[in-house]
C-alpha cells in the first residue's frame, strides 16, 4: 500500500471516528435535554399551560456536542489523566462545565449583536434570567457531564472502543 493510500485510509478512519463520537455525544445530550423538556411540559400541563419546544433539545444537543468536541481539540481537561478515575472525571466535568458557561456568554453576546442591539444587550438578557435559573442550569450541566465524562474516562482507560465492546458484544 502506498503512503498516499495509507494517509487517505487514516483520514477516513479519523473522520468516521469523529462522526461516531459526535453522534454519541449528541444522542446522550439529546436524551438528557429531551427529558428536561418533557419534565417542563408535564409540570406546565398541571397548570394547563402548553409547552411544545421539543426541537430546542435537539438544537442544544447538536451545539453542545460540538462545543465539547472543540474543547477536546483544544486539549481542555487533559490534566490528571494518570490519577485514579475520579480525579480526571471531576476535573473534566468542572473544566468543560466552565467551557460551556464561557460559550454561553459568547453565544448571548453574538445573539445581541445579530439582533442589532450589540453584545452588551445579549449579556443583559443572560443576566436577566436570574441567578437561580443560571445556577440551576449550571447544576444540570455539571451533573449531566459527570456520568458523561466518567464513561469517557473509563473508555480511555480500558482502551478506545473497549467499553462499547463490553456493553454491546457477546462475551466469548
Amino acid at each position: 500500500m502506498t503512503a498516499t493510500r495509507a494517509s487517505k485510509t487514516s483520514w477516513k478512519q479519523r473522520l468516521s471516528h469523529e462522526l461516531a463520537a459526535y453522534g454519541l455525544n449528541v444522542l446522550y445530550l439529546f436524551i438528557l435535554f429531551g427529558l428536561f423538556t418533557w419534565y417542563r411540559r408535564l409540570l406546565l400541563a398541571e397548570y394547563e399551560i402548553s409547552y411544545l419546544h421539543y426541537g430546542i433539545s435537539l438544537i442544544k444537543a447538536l451545539v453542545l456536542a460540538k462545543v465539547i468536541m472543540i474543547g477536546d481539540i483544544l486539549g481542555l481537561g487533559r490534566r490528571l489523566e494518570d490519577k485514579p478515575l475520579i480525579y480526571p472525571t471531576l476535573y473534566k466535568t468542572a473544566v468543560f462545565g466552565l467551557w460551556v458557561a464561557v460559550f454561553s456568554v459568547f453565544e448571548h453576546m453574538a445573539d445581541g449583536w445579530l439582533r442589532g442591539q450589540g453584545p452588551t444587550a445579549g449579556l443583559d438578557e443572560l443576566l436577566r434570567e436570574g441567578k437561580y435559573k443560571l445556577l440551576a442550569h449550571g447544576l444540570i450541566i455539571f451533573f449531566a457531564f459527570l456520568p458523561f465524562f466518567a464513561a469517557r474516562e473509563l473508555d480511555r482507560r480500558l482502551g478506545k472502543g473497549r467499553m462499547i465492546e463490553l456493553f454491546f458484544r457477546r462475551a466469548s
